[in-house]
């Protein structure tokens, strides 16, 4: 094994957020939906709870969030993980996916170093296949754009390890998992979502991505989908994999040019049909995750019947009607939501996937219906 980067290295890698030349790459799916020029992988989370309340790193972030001049990481070499994971033993695998697997491992509260099983606080580890073609780009954007980004809606990437081929990555562990596992598998481990913890997991996402928009360095995310919306133990959402992450336009450009990455079923039609990215195309994707969560339904699914495949072109000319609304609300939140604030819900997701960029509402605009949505009583 080579030496890992100096400490110093994380800023120096970050720097090309700055400078405007951020690695330009793909990044896993976790989805069931199909990914466009992705592999499939999953997400740094796990299916239980282990625990329960807020992430530790909740409230280290500033409300509002920030961008930090230079990547506030910790460097770890090889056998610090591999101490992490106990040798990288099965049993401490989370998941795996296309881009390798994802470890649960232990470190220390305050130096972060490698701890006893059980003890200090829990994380996830990222390791990258050393066959992954765009291994390294999708590291090199985690580190640039994660590094940097402080939000409490953004999962924290603790630290990271390039030593030779050996690429990792360091996360807060979030004890819930992603909102992909919570809304569409079913069975008696899985507690339905309620419709008023749909509404703050839905604030939640739509504030990082808002967060996203709004720095200077407006930040296009690209891939948002319901795997990539984590959960800590007081289901607070968190938006994970920044593999996609790009710089939005500049200089009163309306969108950037870039080649089609991203997952079909979310992803901005103009997008798909021109490679042309606006910040607003992330509006779209995050009105299919608000469909989503009010149906209960997966974006793309060929198990349901052949008009129902996609969710979005079924369901979109149902949304206006009162009636019909009430047929593709997910039948486990019956009695839990007002009348007026479901048709207020429809209109904005209406708005979302208006097929005309400029027509969608600001991210900012999107989280203030939302919170006005959740103020709602439902009427005994």
């Amino acid at each position: 094994m080579g030496n890992c980067l100096p400490s110093s290295a994380a800023a120096v890698d970050a720097q090309s957020i700055i400078s405007g030349n951020p690695s330009t790459n793909t990044k896993p799916s976790s989805t069931t939906g199909t990914s466009i020029g992705t592999s499939n992988g999953v997400g740094i989370s796990a299916t239980s709870s282990s625990s329960t309340g807020h992430s530790r790193f909740s409230e280290d972030a500033s409300p509002n969030g920030e961008v930090l001049p230079a990547a506030d990481l910790k460097v770890y070499t090889y056998s610090d993980l591999k101490a992490c994971t106990r040798n990288f033993k099965s049993d401490m695998v989370l998941g795996i996916g296309g881009f390798g697997t994802v470890y649960k491992g232990w470190v220390d509260e305050k130096t972060l170093l490698p701890s006893k099983n059980g003890t200090g606080f829990m994380v996830a580890i990222k390791k990258l296949n050393h066959e992954s073609v765009q291994g390294l780009k999708e590291w090199q954007s985690e580190v640039n754009f994660l590094g940097r980004l402080s939000h409490p809606n953004l999962v924290k990437l603790i630290g990271y390890c390039k030593e030779d081929r050996d690429l990792l990555l360091v996360y807060e562990f979030m004890q819930k998992g992603s909102l992909e596992n919570h809304l569409f598998r079913r069975g008696s481990a899985v507690q339905p979502l309620s419709w008023n913890l749909r509404l703050k997991i839905g604030i939640g996402a739509a504030r990082g991505l808002a967060f996203l928009h709004s720095s200077d360095d407006n930040v296009i995310y690209r891939d948002i989908k319901a795997s990539n919306i984590l959960l800590d133990g007081s289901y607070n959402a968190k938006i994970s994999d920044f593999g996609l992450a790009k710089l939005g336009p500049s200089g009163g450009v309306s969108h950037v040019t870039t080649r089609v990455m991203g997952t079909y079923g979310y992803a901005a039609p103009e997008y798909i049909a021109t490679g042309h990215l606006y910040v607003k195309s992330d509006v779209y994707g995050f009105g299919v995750v608000l469909l989503e969560l009010m149906t209960g339904l997966r974006a793309l699914d060929t198990k349901r019947p052949g008009p129902q495949h996609n969710l979005v072109e079924w369901a979109k000319p149902l949304l206006p009607n009162r009636k019909k609304l009430q047929k593709i609300m997910d039948a486990r939140i019956e009695g839990q939501y007002s009348s007026k604030g479901a048709m207020q819900y429809a209109q904005l997701i209406l708005q979302c996937l208006e097929p005309e960029p400029r027509k969608r509402p600001a991210m900012k605009e999107v989280v203030d219906v939302l919170e006005q949505i959740y103020a709602m009583k439902v009427k005994p």
